[in-house]
């Protein structure tokens, strides 16, 4: 079991990388190459840049979650094409995709892309705040712990 995290926008590699540590666990963070950085991580941490382009990050997470593995994304299509594989897919805000709930989010998502084609204003998500970042730590030693 590995750890991948969906990079580009996520808010919580460093409690990944803490948790990971504490359960000897491979972290794999994906990224686009816009994304770059020049921080350093522990020898269990594995960086890999996919070139810029929609969905390029997501595809290359797809190749390598293996069944077992934790995704971390908040990409509802990115979920929907890792449950198949019998990976445990969550959220930064501490819920995770299913069979039962992924077809639900993906309808919502297209439901609020169709407003916005539209004109409608819709709301962007919420800041993300120390209590979601604790909220978050708190769910995922759950999963390790009973993993």
């Amino acid at each position: 079991m590995k750890i991948l995290i969906d990079a580009d926008a996520s808010p919580i590699k460093n409690e990944v990388i803490q948790l990971a540590e504490k359960f000897h666990l491979e972290v794999v963070i994906v990224s686009s190459i816009s994304h770059y950085t020049f921080d350093t991580y522990p020898d269990f941490v594995k960086v890999i840049y996919v070139e810029t382009g929609t969905d390029r990050a997501d595809f290359k997470i797809v190749q390598l979650a293996q069944p077992g593995d934790i995704i971390v994304t908040q990409d509802y299509g990115l979920a929907s094409l890792l449950l198949p594989k019998k990976c445990r897919v969550i959220h930064h805000k501490a819920y995770e995709y299913t069979q039962e709930n992924i077809d639900l989010l993906l309808h919502r998502r297209h439901f609020s892309a169709m407003e916005r084609q539209s004109g409608i204003r819709t709301k962007g998500p919420k800041a993300f705040t120390d209590a979601d970042r604790k909220k978050f730590s708190q769910f995922l030693l759950h999963i390790l712990q009973n993993s």
